[in-house]
């Protein structure tokens, strides 16, 4: 029946249909679900991801917290160590000055007892306290400017200078002990000029021949210069044992120190480190070259200069060699608060022939100057006196008084750039304590000449 078979074609059609609407719409139906499953999964993962976000952020604020407090104990106790340092090389700067006093005393009455009439055993016993007085003098002015210089006091004044005026100075120090020990020493003449803190190369320079001296057992000893390009090389060569190349680096350091012969003494081990401090703070560059068995050579580079552009400094830094002459019946006026040092000195100065009044300040000054029935010829006195007191004050308190231009030097233990400007100032010769007598000597006989 065809009308069967049409309307049975239909409903298939139809079902077909119906089937792909139903099919669309549970496909539909399950996107809507899955659509709905993500949004929800994403807005749990939004709220997870901010509850970490906020952990984070506090734990980062506290860790940022803690570092601040870190840092804060360790500004403190970077002040502390600071403030620790600074006392510390104060102390050690005070406690050197204080121990110069005494030292200084010691110098000038073994000095006059060594002018007296004594037995060769006595001479040798008074040499061998010398000797043991300068090595405790050397000591205590290496730690006083190892201190300077960690403290911040002793800054580099770099200024143009000759060679020679150094040279020759190191030359007549060192000659004798290098005679005494046996040794050939020679120090180049030089005309070159350099610039530099003229203490601080002589105290480099010094140094490295005394260090050479002390090690070198036979041969000799060598200081000279060489020029390269715009620096100039200044060289110390020594016949010694040599040096180790493990060595080397260490004995730059303070309290190392090589081995000295039978009879020598090797030092403390602080004037290489002196050497160094001085050669870094100035900016000179340090050089050693060493064979073990045939000797060492020790150099310092520093700049070149024409002095000609410095005419005015070049004649201050020319070495006067001043000549005794006689001190008999001369008149010293002695300013000088440190009694033992003040009995020493005056003890000396009338072993030399001289008439001495002691005084203790510039109103005690002034009281005493009857007892040299007149004017002094000459006035020593120190330059840090009770109550703040300066001796310059003393001194230019005589002077007018008497209304004349004594000729005058200052006697010091203290070492500052301050303390020998101020007495520059006032056109004042200075000594360092411990004073050498033949320095003092030399000095006033040219004072009163």
């Amino acid at each position: 029946m065809p009308q069967d078979q049409d309307s049975v074609e239909a409903l298939q059609r139809e079902t077909t249909k119906l089937r792909k609407i139903n099919a669309a719409l549970m496909s539909r139906v399950e996107r809507s679900m899955d659509q709905q499953s993500n949004a929800f999964s994403l807005f749990e993962t939004a709220i997870a991801l901010d509850h970490q976000v906020r952990s984070r952020t506090q734990q980062l604020q506290e860790a940022l917290r803690s570092i601040e407090r870190t840092n804060g104990y360790l500004y403190r106790a970077k002040q502390q160590a600071e403030a620790a340092s600074s006392l510390k090389s104060s102390v050690l700067i005070s406690v050197t000055h204080d121990l110069l006093q005494p030292l200084n005393a010691a110098r000038l009455t073994l000095s006059a007892f060594a002018e007296m009439a004594v037995s060769e055993q006595g001479t040798a016993l008074i040499e061998q306290v010398d000797r043991s007085l300068l090595t405790l003098e050397d000591l205590l002015r290496t730690l006083l400017d190892i201190s300077k210089l960690d403290v911040g006091v002793l800054k580099p004044e770099p200024r143009p200078l000759l060679i020679s005026s150094l040279f020759d100075p190191l030359k007549q120090e060192f000659a004798p002990f290098a005679a005494k020990r046996g040794l050939s020493l020679t120090i180049q003449p030089s005309s070159h000029a350099v610039i530099s803190d003229p203490m601080m190369l002589r105290r480099i320079l010094q140094n490295l021949l005394a260090n050479a001296l002390r090690y070198t057992q036979k041969g000799r000893v060598l200081m000279g210069c060489r020029q390269k390009g715009d620096k100039l090389q200044i060289q110390v060569h020594d016949t010694g044992p040599g040096i180790p190349e493990g060595q080397r680096q260490a004995i730059f350091l303070e309290f190392q120190r090589g081995e000295a012969g039978d009879g020598d003494e090797a030092g403390f081990g602080l004037g290489l480190s002196i050497v160094r401090r001085f050669a870094t703070a100035l900016g000179h560059e340090i050089h050693l070259a060493s064979r073990v068995g045939h000797g060492s050579s020790f150099s310092v580079t520093l700049p070149r200069t024409e002095l000609e552009a410095y005419p005015e400094t070049g004649r201050e830094l020319q070495y006067v060699d001043f000549q005794y002459s006689g001190l008999e019946g001369a008149k010293i006026l002695l300013v000088e608060n440190d009694s033992s040092s003040a009995e020493a000195m005056a003890f000396l100065l009338e072993e030399w022939g001289c008439d001495v009044a002691k005084t203790i300040s510039a109103a005690d000054a002034l009281e005493r100057i009857g007892a040299l029935g007149g004017a002094p010829d000459a006035i020593i006195a120190d330059l840090h006196l009770d109550g703040n007191e300066s001796g310059l004050e003393a001194i230019s308190a005589v002077r007018q008084q008497v209304r004349i231009e004594i000729p005058a030097m200052i006697v010091t233990a203290d070492y500052s750039v301050e303390a020998a400007r101020e007495a520059s100032i006032y056109g004042i010769e200075l000594l360092k304590k411990p004073v050498k007598p033949a320095e003092m000597r030399s000095l006033l006989s040219f004072l009163l000449a």
